[in-house]
């Protein structure tokens, strides 16, 4: 807590972030559904605190709102300052948020300051950018750029089956401009895109910095239903040349893949390979069997595209080679992907100088999770991200963000817009 008294926006921030949490309570953490009740919840409290400030609303045909605050030139390409207001289940509370509650923050500061920009500045909360809902990449965002697949309204969300078009219709938007990619917002109509997002990592922490600037944010290939096949048999009569063990097979490709990691780290290169699921058959498994199943999951990132290509082709020698030596089969399944990103140099730069204006140290630093800005950089939108320091990483209910270190991201920001035009 500061040692002087609250400026409105701040004292905006702690009540929003605070009425989040509690509409959106699910112990031990947050859940807030894409295109379900709670995350509306959230779209509808953002919207009418948006509209108090004086910003016009519009919603899109996928539900994205875009709160704007208009400019003395409104035919310019807008600056769009925006995140995601769903959450993963039992989550954190500033995943997302802290960045949407952020860019009403800079409109608070501006309607105080009775400052009008020269273009319009828009704070977009965005839709389903949470992979654990839908098994797809920043689906909102890319429906508001039309980028979306047609096919990917046909992705069913993991808890009710129902598809991502039928989600849309449910909460009273329309699929069809979506289908036929039509652009909620036109790539053209955007002079650049920020999004503030709590940091999912420990660097901003080890470095002792309340805000960072994002480099890159990575891509990566996930595996959900991966599985090693082997036989099952006897513990005690299955000798070892005989046998076929999943378990073995599937020890020997994470040796593998850890074998690979190391070399990439010896040259420099950064990677994360992550198994975050493994599990086999209770009805199968026993203390006296050998394993003929396992199941697993693989989670393969890098901000280099190069590095992400070697992993896969990495990952299919390793299986081929077990297969063989231990006489089991991988099904890797489907491979969910997405892209690196690279943030726009130039606005990075422009945002260190606001940080400097702010008084604030910004190191820069890459993003090893997947955010919105990624699928703007994508639509060759100007892009870039702010962190914000955060402890216990993200995507649980330990999430523990200072407001204070909100409250200099919004300083950041508002130095950043209201010089965005000066020559």
């Amino acid at each position: 807590m500061p040692d002087r008294p609250l400026t409105r926006s701040e004292r905006l921030t702690r009540r929003l972030l605070a009425e989040l949490a509690q509409a959106s309570a699910d112990p031990p953490g947050v859940t807030r559904e894409a295109y379900g009740a709670r995350e509306q919840g959230a779209h509808d409290r953002v919207r009418r605190e948006g509209e108090a400030l004086g910003a016009l609303a519009r919603v899109d045909a996928a539900g994205n709102l875009y709160l704007t605050l208009p400019g003395h030139e409104r035919g310019l390409p807008a600056l769009v300052i925006g995140s995601h207001l769903d959450s993963v289940p039992h989550g954190g509370n500033y995943d997302g948020a802290a960045g949407v509650l952020a860019g009403l923050a800079v409109l608070s500061d501006l309607a105080e300051a009775r400052f009008v920009p020269r273009r319009d500045l828009v704070v977009m909360a965005i839709r389903a950018e949470e992979a654990a809902w839908f098994p797809l990449s920043y689906p909102g965002s890319e429906a508001a750029l039309g980028r979306l697949p047609p096919a990917a309204l046909e992705a069913r969300r993991s808890d009710t089956g129902r598809t991502l078009g039928q989600h849309m219709l449910e909460a009273g938007f329309d699929p069809e401009p979506i289908r036929r990619g039509v652009p909620q917002i036109p790539a053209g109509a955007i002079a650049a895109f920020v999004e503030v997002h709590i940091e999912q990592g420990p660097r901003l922490l080890a470095k002792g910095c309340p805000v960072g600037l994002v480099t890159a944010i990575a891509g990566g290939v996930r595996h959900v239903d991966a599985a090693c096949f082997g036989a099952y048999g006897h513990s005690g009569a299955e000798p070892r040349f005989a046998r076929r063990d999943a378990v073995l097979g599937f020890t020997d490709l994470v040796r593998g893949l850890e074998a690979e990691w190391d070399a990439l780290e010896a040259e420099g290169s950064e990677a994360t390979i992550t198994i975050g699921r493994v599990e086999s058959d209770p009805t199968q498994h026993g203390g006296s069997r050998v394993l003929g199943e396992l199941r697993f999951t693989l989670d393969l990132r890098s901000e280099h595209q190069a590095v992400l290509d070697r992993l896969r082709a990495s990952l299919r020698r390793i299986c081929a080679e077990v297969a063989t030596r231990r006489g089991v089969r991988f099904e890797l399944g489907p491979a969910f992907t997405w892209a690196p990103a690279r943030m726009a140099p130039g606005l990075v730069d422009r945002l260190e100088a606001a940080a400097v204006r702010a008084g604030l140290p910004a190191p820069r630093l890459p993003s090893g999770a997947g955010h919105d800005a990624a699928a703007f950089a994508g639509a060759d939108v100007p892009s870039a991200m702010v962190f914000v320091r955060n402890r216990n990483g993200s995507h649980n209910p330990d999430e523990s963000m200072d407001a204070a270190d909100l409250d200099a991201a919004v300083r950041l920001l508002v130095q950043f817009v209201t010089t965005f035009d000066e020559t």
